[in-house]
């Protein structure tokens, strides 16, 4: 089998097993449709190893051996495997394949039809109208299904992400955070109308969702999250424009880089280095060098996101005579990786003894902006 059928398998394995009420009776009724002699069904369901050894081998033996173990840790026996209760199922299903005449018993037995890991997709799908734990178990199985190219997951997922109105915002949330895996342009009119609805809990994941999907037409609602009072809401706003790459929300963006909480000031920096251009750049040193926070890291790191063009800008400013713009231009000489900046970043660790209001020496910054360059250019070299 493939890599990829033997994941399946495996998956399909684990969910099978985690939804067994009475694991061991299940198991119990796995071995009797094996169609081996009452006495080996007996000696496994009891726990015992050495007991399976005074039976024949046979293709059934690895099934029966590992149903002890899971006897034996049911019952506190020791031989613990977290595990060996999910290899029933593909260990059931294989057997079957090589013995035919038994393949009906055992698919009976498994509680499956034989199509198999379809039938626990189904069912998975059909458990996102049961209670909030099942919906939760539910929506993580379907997104480990759709992971692995499951059809059937992949549409129940996309049913999810179409309408939030009806949706646990835990349920929703979790698929929207691997929106990846199976939405397409059919969701846009559902998400951009649960981007609109900027009272709902799950609106920054509306947001981010909508990124990943390219849809630009959320542009406009993304920009207007921009002023929501929650700031996690801000900071997946800053986001989600940064990740759109949209030139129009330059200003709004520039305006977040003065907000009162950090991870939205920071998310701002990024987004306005996403989105490039002269006038995100023209923004970002203007706020570096007013110096708007003492801990303006996330303006250097977005300034270096501009690569090559503001290497030899960053340079000049390793001469100012302001120890926190040195500093600042070295955390972001070290992100550029850039042939250019190491000479510079080599000097201010060897001489420059000036601290900064932070109380930090600016040849520790320029320590760090090398090695941060040394670990970007080893990583370059190693892909």
């Amino acid at each position: 089998m493939t890599d990829h059928c033997d994941a399946v398998l495996r998956l399909w394995g684990r969910q099978l097993y985690e939804r067994q009420r009475e694991p061991l009776a299940w198991a119990e009724a796995v071995l009797e449709a094996a169609d081996r002699p009452p006495t080996a069904v007996t000696a496994a369901m009891s726990g015992r190893l050495d007991a399976l050894a005074d039976h024949p081998r046979d293709r059934a033996q690895l099934l029966f051996r590992t149903v002890a173990k899971l006897a034996a840790n049911l019952r506190g026996d020791g031989l613990y495997d977290a595990d060996v209760g999910t290899r029933i199922g593909p260990l059931a299903l294989r057997l079957g394949e090589l013995e035919p005449p038994i393949a009906g018993p055992l698919g009976d037995a498994l509680g499956h039809p034989p199509d198999g890991p379809a039938s626990l997709v189904t069912v998975h799908a059909a458990e996102l109208s049961s209670s909030r734990a099942i919906r939760l178990r539910a929506i993580d199985a379907l997104l480990e299904w759709a992971e692995l190219g499951h059809p059937q997951a992949r549409a129940a997922l996309s049913e999810v992400a179409s309408d939030h109105r009806p949706q646990d915002v835990t349920v929703w949330t979790k698929a929207l955070n691997r929106i990846a895996l199976f939405g397409d342009a059919s969701l846009e009119p559902g998400l951009l109308r649960a981007l609109a609805d900027t009272g709902h809990r799950g609106v920054r994941w509306s947001a981010l969702a909508c990124a990943e999907l390219g849809f630009h037409r959320a542009v406009p609602l993304c920009t207007a999250l921009l002023e929501h009072p929650d700031p996690m809401v801000r900071e997946g706003a800053c986001e989600a424009l940064g990740l759109l790459e949209e030139q129009a929300a330059v200003p709004m963006l520039a305006a977040r880089l003065d907000d009162e909480s950090s991870r939205v000031r920071s998310r701002a920096a990024m987004a306005l280095g996403q989105i490039g251009g002269g006038q995100a750049l023209a923004v970002l040193w203007q706020a570096m060098l007013e110096r708007w926070s003492p801990k303006a890291n996330h303006l250097a790191s977005a300034i270096a996101a501009f690569g090559p063009p503001v290497v030899d800008d960053l340079i000049a400013l390793t001469t100012d005579p302001d120890p926190d713009l040195r500093a600042l231009a070295c955390r972001a000489l070290g992100s550029t990786a850039d042939d250019r900046a190491l000479p510079a970043l080599e000097h201010l660790a060897a001489h420059d003894l000036a601290r900064t209001t932070l109380g930090g020496l600016v040849a520790t910054s320029a320590k760090q902006g090398l090695r941060t360059a040394h670990r970007i250019r080893a990583r370059t070299a190693s892909t």
